[in-house]
């Protein structure tokens, strides 16, 4: 199959970068500089200057001379180029082959990938107009080599190039249309070349001496007799399956064969790689150019295409595929290692661990992930400071759980003040009250006095207290402080059930 190339230019990306950021600049002139030989250079113009005559290259001191309150803003070619990066990952729904052509060009190998948009013009009016609606300037072309589509994207009103044509659509253009650097272009410029075709004009042996190799070697990429590599980026997720489709899909059942398809290459290649998913993206992309998805996550990683399936299949109705979707994509959005015991089990089926992570996984895909907590003891004396929140059932606790002494099984995660009745100091209260209920109590057991590390304590030892009031009920609280010193407070920490 003949490669085919498609060049994006964005002409104001700095312009419109620095709009986002600051809204306020929208529809107005300004221009963005850099210090270059101890003078600031003008590095981009917003539409508005451009209209005045303002080119970048210019020095800012002769800018201000002609229009003394323009906004001058510092470049920041870091985000720029950040933002070149994003956009060139945007455009893997369109080509799996993307390539970033600094300061401001996407460069994309669509090779195979125009029919699925009904042909070559179709494909690239949808990336342009898909830019545009995203606040972006964009001009593309397509032509056979990556040279002539840089070139027509720039200066040419013909966007689309036909196979073979690519001389042809040179020829009228200018020599900077070649992507030269600037000491030859002075040089073209000082001897009269206005026009690529007065260079094609010329035998190559009396170019190569006049001009050098380097003129010879982009005129050869442009023309393609000369091979340029494309270096395209490594997209960001690494575990990314995609799936194009004939032809829409509509159904449930056919959502249900593309996730069994695209499980089963994820999972081949995860267990190749030792490794499980925790979390994955099942996305489609639908004719009327709309993202749908659904996610899960699991407890544990896992790479059983089955077990997955299951977890994806329960939110497969949030799916809307509207007039159909022509691409799925299966992202492992978080991956972990996955030792070989740990896989057996799988088929073992016989492991309690493994029953509960799929039950969890189950109980997540229906209530949500956020809905399952799971806690370790740690080593704390300070209560609320005893117990941490795990997100894996692998990880294992540093300390064993407490068992000298009775605790609540409901523990409040801060101590809640109450007003306390007591008769004699170090004696439990007769009864408090708490958010505006007053609670008699019928029996009490303590004092159990708890303090911090003494290298964190920082003020006062706890005294709790395990008290039962007339209707049966248990709680944990504590006094914090001493009788006689200060004055103390009361605390509800817990409940007992």
């Amino acid at each position: 199959m003949p490669k085919r190339y498609l060049y994006i230019w964005f002409p104001y990306l700095p312009i419109e970068r620095m709009s986002k950021k600051h809204p306020e600049l929208h529809g107005k002139p300004f221009l963005l500089y850099a210090p270059e030989r101890g003078r600031m250079v003008v590095r981009a113009v917003s539409p508005a200057l451009v209209k005045e005559g303002i080119r970048p290259g210019m020095v800012v001191a002769d800018v201000r001379a002609i229009f003394p309150g323009l906004e001058v803003i510092p470049a920041e070619p870091e985000a720029d180029a950040q933002l070149l990066n994003k956009l060139a990952e945007w455009c893997f729904r369109f080509s799996p082959i993307v390539a970033v052509d600094p300061p401001d060009g996407l460069v994309l190998d669509i090779s195979g990938c125009p029919h699925l948009w009904g042909g070559e013009l179709p494909y690239l009016e949808a990336i342009v107009e898909r830019l545009q609606k995203g606040g972006y300037a964009a001009r593309a072309a397509i032509a056979d080599t990556i040279g002539a589509a840089w070139a027509v994207a720039r200066f040419c009103r013909e966007l689309l190039i036909e196979p073979g044509r690519q001389e042809e659509a040179l020829l009228q253009l200018p020599p900077v249309a070649l992507r030269l650097d600037e000491p030859t272009l002075q040089r073209l410029d000082k001897l009269g070349f206005r026009k690529i075709s007065q260079l094609t004009a010329i035998p190559p042996g009396n170019l190569r001496r006049r001009l050098g190799d380097a003129l010879l070697f982009r005129l050869g990429q442009a023309l393609g007799t000369e091979r340029e590599l494309l270096k395209p980026i490594q997209p960001t997720p690494v575990y990314l399956e995609r799936l194009p489709c004939l032809e829409p899909i509509r159904t449930a059942k056919g959502i249900e064969i593309a996730l069994e398809r695209l499980l089963a290459m994820l999972c081949t290649r995860l267990s190749s790689e030792s490794k499980g998913m925790r979390s994955g993206i099942l996305k489609g992309y639908r004719l009327d150019g709309e993202t749908v998805q659904i996610s899960i996550g699991t407890n544990r990683a896992s790479r059983n295409a089955a077990h997955l399936f299951k977890l994806f299949e329960l939110k497969i109705p949030e799916l809307e595929p509207a007039l159909g979707i022509e691409l799925f994509t299966l992202e492992a959005t978080l991956v972990e290692e996955v030792t070989e015991a740990q896989e057996a089990l799988w088929s073992l089926g016989c492991n309690n661990q493994t029953v509960i992570a799929e039950l969890l996984d189950t109980i997540a895909g229906k209530v949500g992930l956020q809905c399952i907590r799971r806690y370790l003891p740690q080593e704390s004396y300070w209560p609320e400071h005893s117990v941490k929140e795990v997100g894996s059932l692998d990880s294992q606790p540093e300390t064993e759980w407490r068992t000298d002494r009775p605790r609540p099984m409901h523990l409040l995660p801060r101590p809640e003040p109450i007003e306390v009745m007591v008769v004699l100091p170090d004696y439990p209260p007769m009864h408090f009250r708490y958010k505006g209920e007053l609670i008699h109590l019928v029996r009490a057991d303590g004092p159990e006095r708890i303090e911090q590390e003494w290298w964190l304590q920082h003020g006062p030892p706890r005294d709790y207290y395990r008290v039962e009031d007339d209707t049966g009920a248990r709680y944990w609280i504590f006094r914090l402080g001493l009788y006689g010193n200060g004055k103390p407070q009361w605390f509800l920490h817990g409940y007992f059930v």
